[in-house]
């Protein structure tokens, strides 16, 4: 699979001295410089543009503060090469929300140290990753939500689902300089 990333910045932060949120960063100000349509992201689905993905985060971000999942408190990305994890990694950052991105060769135990370490409060994983992740949050003792991407999670929370009750237009937490973005294990 082929998979590429765009990321243009621009001059100018949009919050206080001394705040920040990467998410802003990356996504709303190359909104503001008129890239919206400009391609960000392709994958074996398609092409998405800078405002294709800054729904999507938006989306996310109120996924998660719907789910009770406060800003510094963790979430875990078991996903794949798609447009679900530069959505999710970048509407957890924009919520204010720490996601760790795991590497997807991982074993259930390596993903099991990682979810009791890490005390992340969910898990986002792509469909054919999640025996492993079941596995692993039993190895773990670990009973947080389980957030599915892709067709196959059965009964489970369904991330596409979930970003289409969320609705768009997420505030972004700012954050001091030193905060923690995020976690790589």
């Amino acid at each position: 699979m082929s998979v590429a990333v765009a990321i243009e910045a621009d001059e100018g932060p949009p919050f206080p001295p001394g705040l920040y949120n990467a998410a802003v960063d990356l996504i709303d100000r190359n909104l503001a410089a008129g890239r919206q349509a400009k391609t960000v992201f392709i994958d074996e689905a398609g092409r998405y543009s800078y405002g294709d993905l800054a729904e999507r985060v938006d989306r996310f971000a109120n996924t998660l503060r719907e789910l009770n999942i406060e800003p510094e408190q963790r979430v875990m990305l078991a996903l794949l090469d798609t447009i679900d994890f530069p959505t999710c990694f970048l509407g957890a950052i924009k919520a204010g929300v720490v996601p760790i991105p795991t590497n997807t060769l991982f074993q259930p135990a390596d993903f099991a140290h990682i979810l009791a370490d890490s005390r992340a409060r969910a898990l986002v994983v792509s469909d054919t990753l999640l025996p492993r992740l079941v596995e692993a949050a039993a190895i773990a003792d670990w009973h947080g939500l389980i957030i599915v991407a892709g067709a196959g999670g059965g009964d489970r929370l369904m991330l596409e689902r979930l970003m289409e009750k969320a609705g768009g237009g997420a505030a972004a937490a700012a954050a001091p300089p030193a905060a923690t973005r995020f976690w790589r294990y």
